[in-house]
């Protein structure tokens, strides 16, 4: 089963946090947080159509100028999403510069910015660069409470936890792989072709078992056209794979609220990306400044039963000892003591 998606720390294990998502065969890239991206090239940013900023403090927010400055005039619609009072910290960003010059680009900018409040529910807001980015609300997408993004192939689902202020951990859940049985085709007499996708699209939406499915080809003995039921085709020539699940947790207070929340949104994911910035030697500096250690980030991946854990955004106070950092959490995630 190929990915879809591949992920890069932008900054490694100790730089601003920022996960880079690129999806495989197409000019398409996702982003967690925003803090330093000046070590991205210019045309991986110009993949970036939405970004899942956890948190306005700067380490994880701070990239945006550099987006918005590439971005400008290159006709691209750029997504941000983030916790309680995001829209007016964009706003506040784009209004921080003097735009009397945007007219002159020729292809428009837009920036939408979407916030999940305490219900998981949305609010929408755009900001056009041709009008020095005046904010314009916009009615949010319909979605289920907590979905951020919902397409035809992935969705991304985003809780609240506490870092002393509201903070968001997401999930990168890409929908069930739809794996086509050949040997099963040629039994039933039906060619490959793009009639598949189309047959991928209708099982991916929901449609009804009877939904009729045309399908017509041309072969040396002539044309051919036959109509078969959905539920029939799904069942004999498609396989249903579970797709991989990436969560992203940074910034937490450890406490039972969080440790809840966390544990559910990370159950049996592929990658879990979790924040480890201090020894377990400095636990009451992690609770002070309500961030995990590096046993509690590895508790929760082994209470969550996650395939693999990436710690990451170790304090700099710890510099050298990223090591020990990475033994702690797998100690934790195995149930072995630290040594």
């Amino acid at each position: 089963m190929k990915p879809l998606f591949h992920t890069q720390l932008v900054n490694g294990t100790r730089g601003d946090p920022a996960l880079y998502i690129d999806f495989q065969f197409r000019r398409r890239a996702l982003m967690f947080d925003l803090g330093d991206v000046s070590r991205l090239e210019p045309r991986r940013i110009l993949r970036l159509s939405d970004v899942f900023v956890s948190h306005a403090h700067m380490d994880h927010f701070m990239g945006l100028d550099r987006l918005v400055r590439l971005m400008l005039g290159r006709g691209k619609h750029l997504r941000l999403y983030g916790p309680p009072g995001f829209i007016d910290r964009v706003r506040h960003r784009l209004h921080g510069y003097t735009w009397n010059l945007v007219r002159n680009y020729a292809e428009p900018f837009i920036v939408e910015a979407l916030e999940q409040d305490a219900d998981g529910g949305l609010r929408r807001s755009l900001f056009h660069a041709r009008e020095a980015f005046r904010q314009e609300d916009r009615p949010a997408p319909s979605m289920p409470p907590g979905t951020l993004l919902d397409e035809e192939e992935f969705r991304v689902r985003a809780v609240p936890i506490d870092h002393h202020i509201p903070c968001l951990a997401f999930a990168l859940e890409e929908k069930a792989h739809l794996n086509v049985w050949k040997n099963r085709l040629e039994d039933m007499g039906l060619p490959t072709g793009p009639w598949l996708n189309h047959l991928k699209h209708l099982v991916r939406r929901g449609a009804p078992d009877d939904t009729p499915v045309e399908i017509a080809w041309h072969d040396r003995a002539g044309e051919h056209r036959v109509v078969h039921a959905l539920g029939r085709l799904r069942q004999e020539v498609l396989q249903e794979v579970r797709g991989r699940k990436l969560v992203y947790v940074v910034d937490a207070a450890f406490h039972e609220a969080n440790r809840r929340r966390i544990v559910e949104l990370a159950r049996e994911a592929d990658l879990f990306y979790v924040e480890a910035p201090f020894l377990n030697e400095s636990a009451e500096r992690a609770s002070d400044t309500a961030h995990l250690t590096a046993a509690q980030a590895g508790l929760l991946a082994r209470e969550a039963g996650v395939k693999r854990v990436i710690p990451f955004h170790f304090s700099a106070r710890h510099t050298g000892d990223e090591a020990r950092i990475r033994a702690q959490v797998m100690a934790a995630f195995r149930e072995r003591p630290a040594g």
